[in-house]
């Protein structure tokens, strides 16, 4: 797929370019994005580099990931990552990460909506997943805020650093922003 920018009110996400390698190592070494995301730890300058100029290249290419960038304004500094990851045909993933200076701003949520209404609108998917280890509040209130409905956990769900672990599993649908979905959903009725 082509890569593609995309826009809020105060940010713009775009794919990741060599220019953010700096900004993607130096957010990287927080303690919390490490313990809670699949970056490697220890991060170093080489998973960096090859983040930018191989990996969210490649996602984009194969159509497996969207990784973007969240920057506050063109110019501006990185804030966040945020990735719609592909599992199958009927299974789309958000994942992300906020750079610690500029947490609690909003700025998540924004950029999660805006890959959400992006993925409903110009890649007609149905359901979007959300999944985090379960302890991670951070992660959950922000899908919470993006209207995310929580509904479960997984035991064993995810896998982090060699360990499965269990995760809370939470979607949103298309309805939830206000959008038409592209094929008819069918909530079973009542009995």
């Amino acid at each position: 797929m082509e890569p593609t920018t995309l826009s809020t009110d105060r940010l713009v996400l775009r794919p990741f370019v060599l220019a953010d390698e700096a900004e993607v190592y130096a957010a990287a070494q927080d303690p919390d994005i490490q313990r809670w995301t699949l970056v490697p730890s220890p991060y170093k300058k080489e998973d960096a580099h090859t983040w930018v100029t191989e990996t969210a290249p490649g996602g984009w290419r194969a159509g497996t990931a969207f990784p973007f960038a969240v920057r506050l304004g063109a110019a501006g500094p990185l804030v966040a990552s945020v990735g719609l990851h592909v599992h199958s045909a009927e299974s789309y993933e958000v994942g992300y990460w906020a750079v610690k200076e500029h947490r609690g701003r909003g700025y998540m949520t924004e950029a999660v909506l805006a890959v959400a209404r992006w993925a409903f609108t110009e890649l007609g998917i149905g359901r979007l997943e959300w999944r985090a280890e379960v302890g991670n509040t951070g992660s959950r209130a922000v899908a919470e805020k993006a209207g995310f409905q929580v509904e479960g956990l997984l035991r064993a769900g995810i896998i982090q650093r060699g360990t499965y672990r269990d995760c809370w599993i939470g979607a949103l649908l298309p309805s939830d922003l206000g959008l038409t979905p592209a094929m008819p959903y069918l909530p079973p009725t009542a009995a």
